[in-house]
């Protein structure tokens, strides 16, 4: 790889890097999370538990499906130095998708067709993050990709936010009308809030594709034969890189519980407490608040304390949240522990990603984020089928418990971790 850049280009790099999280987390808060979700559940099924059941199938089949492609297609990218075309493909795929969900309803589309649409354009997403985080150890100088890591998921929340507002005022309205004069017949206000999204993930997601280059010296060709031997390469020899094996290891556990979180979160609130779409949408934009506030604090003690005693903390402050959440009595203490999710959440996420990028070798990065995509979607299904299975058969409440526990064991297999032997690991 060339020596970094001189600070002016790289800093542009840098800045350009994290706008790439401000656009592409419109999606996952209003689509995945707060708004597209909450209405699918409430209006392609008899009732909002049948609903949940659906989407969280929705949920497993792009779990599954992003757990397939994500090693070979990291292996790929980084063989054929595609990772800027690669993170293209997989952008324009999202929000073509969620531009179509915008004229999908139960009378003209159905459940399955909806949720298959759906399927694309999150699978889109998600596999678009591998070549998308593969950037960061290319960008971030060693002692500051925790921080760069943390900018980079603060700023996604604080542009979720923005398009929740502007989703709540322009679209849907709150206790008024909405601004802009859409019809609401069929709930089109609240559908149209999928060309919100495509247009806001298009928009900002540009200086990513201008100013962000695969690292000089890359091949610019694709060989799927030669991606396929350097990922039984890399199978033989994973021992060399045991400390990444635990913490994927661990990471398929506690991060199913953060999927299930982040799909669930507003549903939860709408069957449980009662929230409508337009209270959802408020909650929505509190706890991108803390979690964007939590992300970018983080990120100074990622670098200081590292990675993994980051990670452990917000574990054991998201188990506690979420217990408090199963059990609040009424939306005051719902709305605490939510605001304690969103806060720990961030920093969860962006150490991930950090201590992930310090155990990468140089020459395997897309490849190994693209195990890193596998640690995070292979049993991501377990979380929302158990969710769902309990939901329908004894409570929204009950469903929601199970997060505990994939943060508990997740937790205690990260204890295994050696952070120092996994950094000289890469290194080497």
């Amino acid at each position: 790889m060339t020596p970094p850049p001189p600070t002016g280009p790289r800093n542009r790099t840098i800045a350009a890097w994290c706008l790439y999280d401000w656009a592409n987390s419109a999606f996952t808060t209003l689509v995945v999370t707060f708004i597209y979700s909450t209405y699918f559940t409430r209006t392609f099924a008899p009732n909002e538990a049948a609903g949940t059941e659906l989407w969280s199938r929705g949920i497993v089949v792009s779990s599954l499906t992003v757990a397939a492609l994500s090693p070979i297609l990291g292996a790929m990218a980084d063989r054929g130095g595609a990772r800027r075309r690669f993170l293209l493909a997989t952008t324009l795929l999202t929000v073509l998708a969620t531009t179509v969900l915008t004229w999908m309803t139960p009378e003209r589309t159905g459940a399955l067709t909806t949720l298959t649409v759906f399927v694309i354009a999150n699978v889109g997403f998600e596999v678009g993050m591998v070549f998308y985080n593969a950037f960061l150890p290319v960008i971030a100088p060693p002692d500051h990709i925790g921080r760069i890591s943390g900018y980079g998921w603060g700023l996604g929340y604080v542009g979720g936010l923005l398009c929740l507002v502007v989703a709540l005022f322009g679209f849907v309205g709150l206790g008024s009308d909405p601004l802009l004069p859409l019809s609401t017949e069929g709930a089109f206000n609240v559908r149209a809030t999928n060309l919100l999204v495509a247009g806001w993930f298009l928009l900002f997601a540009l200086p990513m594709f201008l100013w962000v280059r695969d690292p000089v010296g890359s091949r610019a060709s694709i060989d799927m034969k030669g991606a396929f031997a350097d990922l039984v390469e890399t199978f033989h020899k994973i021992r060399r890189y045991r400390q990444v094996v635990r913490f994927l290891l661990a990471r398929l556990i506690f991060n199913d519980g953060l999927v299930t979180v982040f799909a669930f979160g507003g549903i939860y609130a709408a069957g449980t407490f009662g929230f409508s779409v337009s209270d959802v949408i408020v909650f929505g934009i509190a706890l991108n608040v803390a979690a964007g506030l939590g992300a970018a604090a983080f990120g100074y003690l990622d670098d200081r304390l590292g990675g993994k005693t980051t990670i452990l903390v917000s574990l054991i402050a998201l188990g506690l949240a979420t217990l408090l959440a199963v059990l609040a009595p009424s939306r005051a203490w719902f709305w605490i522990a939510g605001l304690a999710i969103g806060i720990f959440a961030g920093p969860n996420q962006s150490a991930s990603r950090s201590l992930m990028g310090r155990f990468v070798p140089e020459r395997h990065q897309s490849e190994f984020f693209g195990f890193f995509a596998f640690s995070g979607k292979a049993s991501a299904f377990l979380g929302p089928l158990l969710l769902g299975l309990l939901s329908g058969a004894f409570s929204q409440r009950a469903g929601v418990s199970v997060v505990i526990a994939f943060f508990v064991v997740g937790g205690g297999l990260l204890l295994l971790v050696n952070e120092s032997e996994g950094i000289a690991a890469a290194r080497a």
